[in-house]
């Protein structure tokens, strides 16, 4: 039975528990340096009566706030439920980070208000779920006559079969078009020559949807979003701290060959930052000064699963293994880093005055502080009958079970206020997954 994601509380204002906002103290470059006694997470008690209280409370002493969205086409809609589940909870991220599908949702997030906010990401994705073409007007009779009939994983399959196949051979409104004519039947080098679709009408919407003024001149809010340029393979980001953003940058980073063309911005030419790194995360760990950070990992892809009994099946995990980028392993990488740090701010503890060798100093200077990162990993857990296809499957039908499923991970995540505390700076780093917990318990309960 499904399980209906509980209603989270009201929004509060983001206060540090001393009543002013939260600030971050910048690294030293010859001492190491201390997290000041009011950034220190305080001994306090979790009111039972009100956890997102308590959640609110623990969250606001984090500088950084981080939405870190992975890329993964139709499964995006499960990054909307997620931020639906912080927005009703009072939680409001500061940096935007994404790849592909995950940095135009990134994009219309940090591009309007927080009152807007899901308004626009429900606009955005109820426009892209429907067909386009001329078959547009019999694939909606279709698909109108599948949802009235009762639910159930087999209909959900065909709903989703019949979304993926529309997308092959028409597109989907407001994002992409097929092509008159093949590729193969060109040499110049054109756009229609290296792609299958068109997508000017995702720029017609990120026009319409996202506020890039906002983006480029609203200090409060940060997007980051990440391509591969195609000549070099390097991977880049674009950050709208350091380059003004413009519906191109977004475009490059969804821009996947061979269904979509390189996108060319400032003279170079881009295609998806999914080709090298599925996830942003790295970026925000990679910060320099370093902030304590709290970064919710929103995966579309789970490197773990079951053992492949078909060859669709086989099809389907390769995407899984492929597009997860390694996300747990990095993560640990981090750790071990965080780790190093802990054992030299204490190394240096014994030296006199706590003083750094000057010659040191600027090799030491990004290790010589305390700060912490939190990651909470939210992973799109695949629904039985989803195939290697549930990735461009836009069906209407689809993409809320999708929404549904990320604002319920969503719900039971914030079932955990131990989940947001700070961690402790001794150790550097903390991460969290609710479904590990709900593995554990299956396991403990032999199911």
């Amino acid at each position: 039975m499904k399980r209906k994601a509980a209603t989270p509380g009201k929004a509060a204002p983001r206060k540090a528990a001393n009543g002013k906002a939260a600030k971050s103290a910048a690294p030293g470059r010859g001492k190491a340096t201390r997290t000041p006694p009011e950034r220190q997470a305080p001994a306090r008690k979790t009111a039972a009566h009100d956890p997102l209280a308590a959640i609110r409370a623990s969250v606001a002493l984090y500088p950084s706030i981080a939405l870190v969205l992975q890329g993964g086409g139709a499964l995006g809609a499960y990054q909307c439920g997620v931020y639906e589940g912080l927005h009703e909870a009072g939680i409001r991220p500061n940096w935007f980070a994404g790849i592909s599908i995950g940095a135009i949702n990134a994009a219309i997030l940090a591009g309007n208000a927080p009152e807007r906010r899901l308004e626009r990401l429900r606009e955005f994705w109820e426009l892209i779920c429907r067909p386009s073409g001329s078959l547009a007007l019999p694939a909606e009779a279709i698909r109108l006559g599948l949802s009235l009939l009762p639910g159930g994983a087999q209909r959900d399959a065909w709903v989703g079969w019949l979304g993926a196949m529309g997308a092959l051979l028409q597109g989907q409104r407001g994002f992409f078009t097929a092509r008159q004519l093949p590729p193969f039947l060109y040499r110049d080098g054109s756009d229609a020559a290296v792609s299958f679709y068109d997508t000017a009408p995702l720029r017609e919407t990120l026009e319409r949807l996202v506020d890039f003024d906002r983006i480029n001149h609203d200090k409060t809010v940060r997007l980051t979003v990440g391509a591969t340029e195609a000549d070099t393979g390097n991977f880049e980001y674009f950050d709208s701290r350091r380059t003004r953003i413009r519906p191109e940058h977004i475009m490059a980073s969804g821009a996947l060959p061979p269904a979509f063309a390189a996108v060319e911005i400032d003279g170079k030419r881009y295609w998806d930052g999914g080709l090298v790194s599925n996830t942003p995360l790295e970026r925000i760990l990679g910060e320099w000064p370093r902030h304590d950070t709290l970064a919710l990992q929103v995966d579309l892809w789970s490197a773990r699963g079951p053992r492949p009994q078909t060859m669709m099946d086989v099809l389907e995990r390769v995407k899984d293994i492929q597009y997860s980028s390694r996300t747990r392993r990095g993560t640990y990488l981090v750790a071990r880093i965080q780790q190093l740090r802990a054992a030299l701010t204490e190394l240096i503890d014994g030296l006199p005055d706590r003083q750094v060798p000057e010659h040191l100093r600027e090799t030491l200077a990004p290790y010589l502080d305390d700060r912490v990162y939190n990651v909470i990993h939210l992973i799109y857990q695949a629904k039985p009958l989803e195939e290697q296809f549930k990735d461009y499957a836009f069906a209407h039908t689809t993409m809320r079970l999708h929404w549904d499923s990320g604002l319920e991970d969503m719900a039971r995540t914030l079932q955990h206020p131990a989940f947001f505390v700070l961690p402790d700076r001794s150790r550097g780093m903390a991460t969290h997954d609710v479904h590990r917990i709900m593995d554990r318990l299956e396991q403990k309960n032999g199911l």
